[in-house]
């Protein structure tokens, strides 16, 4: 690596939990990977702060872990207790950069994988107390953050009309994928995994990945597709939805998610709040194509090819989007369908080199001018 070969600072990682998870916490689980074969081991492993440790993973063996307990808390001043007791605890372990994957104010480099203020305007929730508290440990870790490393260009666009972040503050990085794990597998094997799951050769299998369905959508899904006459199944992976029909079929918890994307004819989310949304990159990488509201962040990075967009919350152009994609069918997708480096060798790379640069920069705004850039990892 580039990065490798300079001066480097003693690092440290925060998140809410080091285990197995999603969003920004399977990130930063990416991360220690992705370090750890970077040559950062012995007494050059990252420092990793976090309110809980899963010790059976064992990305936990490399780091040095912190664990900040919370819980005598109240669920509301968790984030704030936890802001609070980095600052001292990174202090103590002399981290020179820190790489902020939760809401920390003391973060050198700041992850943004959504934001508040973006959540609550695509939601249409009221703010209360406990988001006025989040909202401003959000906009301290803006304001004193480096460089803030932001997942997509939607995110790039709500810090700088949400938060007023400069745009030579931002660098747009999206979220590395493992080309290892997701990737296409021949028509044999696909029809192999489609009578695990139990599709039939005749149906056209929509996969709905969620643990969360009202969120990501499942209710207007159900309401595009139920009379629709298209011939289709939807099969949620993830938390069972709460009842199922011919047409809603749960297929479990599917672990091997990678699977289940290959089995499926094409993947479908219809979130009111997606930042980026690995699950579309996933997807495609292994082969199938995604329908998904416009407004998710991970649609800017994939080819045209390989997905079909309809208008938020629009039942009725979800229905004609399903019926344009079951007419086109695109196949041979794969890596080459991303827009840009997926791999964790590249993601990494670029956040030493920014790291380095905060470290040896004797001008907290030196960095900042290389950072400006959106050219993909």
């Amino acid at each position: 690596m580039r990065a490798a070969i300079r001066p480097l600072p003693k690092l440290g990682i925060s998140a809410n939990a080091l285990k197995q998870s999603g969003g920004l916490e399977r990130y930063a689980m990416d991360l220690v990977r992705g370090l750890n074969t970077a040559g950062f081991t012995g007494e050059r492993k990252p420092v990793f702060f976090a309110r809980k440790i899963d010790t059976s993973q064992p990305e936990s063996a490399m780091v040095t872990a912190h664990k900040i307990n919370v819980s005598f808390l109240p669920s509301k001043l968790r984030d704030t207790y936890f802001n609070w007791a980095v600052k001292r605890a990174r202090k103590k372990a002399r981290v020179d950069v820190l790489i902020g994957c939760n809401r920390v104010e003391s973060s050198e480099i700041a992850i943004c994988g959504g934001t508040h203020i973006g959540f609550l305007a695509a939601t249409g929730r009221g703010e209360r107390r406990s988001d006025t508290r989040q909202i401003e440990i959000e906009r301290l870790q803006y304001r004193q953050a480096a460089v803030i490393v932001a997942h997509s260009e939607m995110m790039r666009d709500e810090l700088r009309k949400l938060y007023n972040v400069p745009d030579s503050k931002i660098r747009v990085l999206c979220p590395p994928v493992d080309d290892t794990r997701f990737s296409p597998v021949s028509a044999a094997k696909r029809a192999e995994l489609r009578k695990q799951f139990g599709f039939a050769e005749h149906e056209t299998v929509l996969l709905f990945p969620s643990s969360s369905h009202e969120r990501k959508g499942l209710p207007l899904i159900e309401a595009a597709l139920r009379d629709s006459g298209l011939p289709v199944v939807i099969a949620v992976a993830g938390r069972p939805p709460a009842r199922g029909s011919d047409r809603l079929r749960y297929i479990g918890y599917a672990k091997n998610i990678e699977d289940a994307y290959r089995a499926a004819d094409f993947t479908i989310l219809a979130s009111s709040y997606e930042p980026f949304g690995l699950v579309g990159i996933e997807s495609v990488m292994c082969g199938t194509p995604v329908i998904f509201p416009a407004s998710i962040g991970c649609i800017s990075a994939i080819a045209d090819r390989a997905k079909f967009t309809f208008q938020p919350g629009n039942a009725d152009d979800l229905r004609r989007t399903v019926q344009s994609a079951l007419d086109s069918r695109p196949e041979n997708l794969g890596a080459e369908s991303i827009l840009y480096n997926t791999s964790i060798d590249a993601h990494i790379e670029a956040l030493l080199e920014l790291a380095a640069g905060i470290r040896n920069s004797n001008s907290p705004n030196n960095p900042i001018s290389a950072a400006g850039s959106t050219a993909p990892a």
